[in-house]
């Protein structure tokens, strides 16, 4: 083995940890909006919770976070404007990444 096979190595884990906590990072968000979202309906509890999982599984339709943006917006039905969504995804964003580093710790 040679320096250059052990970074090579470090790097190629250091790229899956980070595309790791990515994942981890949005699937949380995502799961934060839609409990958020839920609230703004009216849910509670174990609905508001159902709701939220089915926002986490609405991100795999398509790649990228519009997939979930447009199914807030269309469940949201105008109660709330897309700027604010927008801004309510990129502060869940920084919370759901400030929880795993906690976790981690």
């Amino acid at each position: 083995m040679t320096t250059f096979d052990d970074r090579e190595r470090a790097f190629e884990a250091q790229f899956a940890h980070d595309a790791d906590m990515q994942f981890r990072a949005e699937a949380r968000r995502n799961r934060l909006l839609g409990l958020w979202a839920a609230g703004l309906l009216g849910k509670s509890g174990d609905e508001a919770s159902s709701y939220a999982s089915a926002v986490v599984k609405s991100d795999v339709q398509q790649p990228g976070e519009e997939d979930v943006f447009e199914k807030i917006r269309s469940d949201l039905h105008g109660t709330v404007d897309d700027a604010t969504i927008r801004q309510r995804m990129r502060a869940l964003m920084a919370e759901a990444k400030a929880q795993l580093m906690n976790e981690a710790d």
